[in-house]
């Protein structure tokens, strides 16, 4: 019983990771020609079989989402009518069965395209999204693969605990492209003429779909939103499990007000370095606060006083410091500083003695004990320090080439005219931000330089803002309407304006600066209105 409210517990949490994607581009043509909902023939992409198409009319009013766990139900008002049209394709021999929907404006469509991506395990959207596109005037798609749901790992394996190489080849990568495919078809055989521009917008599970398009499926889309992408999913997966086999190892589990703590100490030691104190660290790498400084340290929590120990602070260090192997070599970044760390390092209540234990956030567990371990029952709390470093090597080799998605030659994506747009919150509690500046990195080396790259692929960093943050009520930014400016007017973007929420919990506005520049206060103009930052490259400030 423990174990299941461990991981419902962590399965609320990963409510505040699933986002609504926004989709706030304002329409630049509208057709006002009135559809009928009707079927039309779909032609399946190669390798596959379309099993049925259904089409089924929705009037305008409010989309009712289900409740689909771990998140509540949903309640999206003022959609125009539209057409949801349903494509259930197969691959032949192979025994499973994947879903495209495509919803189209009946009077309001805009001419585009926007196919929306998905979330932890969770290859698409189940209305949310959807709808919020539609309203925006976008014919919108989205695929769910032929796999479950956002925490739903029941397909991973099959009868014999093997992996399911077909289910799992779809949630990587094919599915994706065949959603692409399908709705470009049924668009065109919809409204008598093809979309002018096709988008894909995703965050953490979407953002590494985006990702994975740019590099195996170029001429998909026109232009792709790809934010806090889960990519180096091989690696990053085994390396945030890492704050669970630190506690299990050192035998130490600091409750949620410490880790507080150690992170509001963090951030208020690190607040200057862009040049003002406003509540955001705007480059965590260069945070190098001692959380042996809070030793003794006493921290009110829930009606109790709580002594941060030594032990407290070599969890946290380990933590930020991220995963090494016995040799000492890092296999990948820590969580950021500034970002919750009780996210990945969560606990149970504790028990009639007073005890407690690990809580590991379920999708780093399930791709540990199901596609690298193979054995569901694997007790994750008995991991050591070494098992760890062969339980990431593994992963690394075996399914990198399959979902990495960590090819670094877009040369494809660029020829082809796309766009690819970014941003990542640096307080991201379950993505490590530097594997995406890595990858960027990793980009302009194969590609000529950070001048070259910014012609067709822009990141921007968020300060402060946790996981896919800027969708969620942690600060807001228009990075649609950035990326349909890029697209179809040139205009690349060269800084991204949002608002931000610093440690107060207060608004500030910043222009997020393009890598790998970053903002630097000049020390004139209100700081919190953002005016009086430049950006810079690090090496001018």
């Amino acid at each position: 019983m423990r174990r299941l409210l461990t991981v419902l517990a962590a399965a609320v949490t990963l409510a505040a990771a699933v986002y609504l994607p926004t989709a706030s581009a304002q329409p630049q043509s509208t057709d006002s020609t009135a559809q009928q909902c009707r079927s039309v023939s779909v032609k399946a992409p190669a390798g596959t079989k379309a099993e049925t198409v259904t089409a089924v009319a929705h009037a305008a009013g409010t989309v009712d989402v289900p409740p689909v766990t771990p998140l509540p139900e949903q309640h999206i008002p003022d959609v125009p009518a539209f057409c949801d049209l349903t494509v259930t394709l197969t691959h032949p021999g192979q025994g499973d069965r994947a879903k495209v929907r495509v919803w189209l404006p009946l009077n309001t469509w805009n001419g585009r395209l926007q196919t929306i991506g998905g979330q932890a395990y969770a290859a698409g959207d189940y209305g949310g999204g959807l709808a919020a596109a539609v309203k925006n005037g976008y014919a919108a798609a989205t695929t769910d693969a032929g796999v479950s749901t956002y925490i739903d790992t029941s397909w991973a394996l099959n009868s014999k605990n093997q992996v399911d190489t077909t289910l799992l080849k779809n949630f990587a990568s094919r599915s994706e492209h065949e959603a692409a495919v399908v709705a470009k078809e049924v668009i065109d055989g919809f409204y008598g003429k093809p979309a002018s521009y096709a988008y894909f917008n995703g965050c953490s599970t979407g953002g590494r779909q985006g990702y994975m398009e740019a590099q195996r499926h170029p001429d998909d889309y026109d232009g792709i939103l790809a934010n806090a992408p889960a990519i180096n999913w091989d690696e990053f997966e085994v390396a945030t499990l890492w704050p669970q086999v630190v506690m299990n190892n050192e035998k130490t589990y600091p409750t949620d007000c410490e880790f507080a703590a150690f992170t509001n100490a963090a951030v208020k030691a690190c607040d200057s370095l862009d040049g003002v104190k406003d509540g955001l660290v705007d480059d965590p790498q260069r945070c190098d606060f001692d959380p042996r400084r809070l030793i003794g340290t006493e921290v009110a929590c829930k009606g109790q006083e709580l002594t941060i120990t030594a032990s407290d602070a070599v969890v946290v260090r380990k933590i930020w410091d991220g995963p090494r192997a016995a040799s000492g070599k890092q296999l990948w970044s820590g969580v950021p500083v500034g970002a919750d760390l009780s996210a990945l390092a969560g606990i149970t209540p504790p028990d009639a003695d007073g005890n407690v234990a690990g809580a590991p956030f379920p999708v780093p567990a399930a791709w540990v004990t199901q596609w690298v371990a193979k054995d569901p029952s694997l007790d994750l709390s008995k991991i050591t320090y070494s098992r760890f470093t062969r339980l990431f090597q593994q992963s690394e080799a075996e399914y990198d080439k399959v979902i990495g998605t960590d090819d670094p030659d877009l040369s494809a994506f660029r020829n082809s005219g796309g766009r690819l747009l970014t941003w990542h919150g640096q307080a991201d509690q379950y993505i490590p931000t530097q594997g995406t500046v890595q990858y960027r990195q990793q980009v302009e080396r194969k590609l000529g330089g950070a001048q070259r790259v910014d012609d067709f692929y822009r990141l921007f960093l968020a300060p402060g803002t946790p996981h896919c943050g800027l969708n969620q009520g942690h600060g807001t930014t228009d990075d649609l309407g950035a990326l349909t400016a890029w697209v179809e007017h040139g205009k690349a973007p060269e800084t991204l304006p949002a608002t931000l929420i610093n440690a107060d919990g207060r608004q500030v506005t910043r222009n997020l600066c393009s890598y790998p520049s970053i903002s630097h206060y000049t020390g004139q103009g209100d700081a919190h209105a953002g005016s009086g930052f430049r950006c810079v490259f690090p090496s001018r400030h």
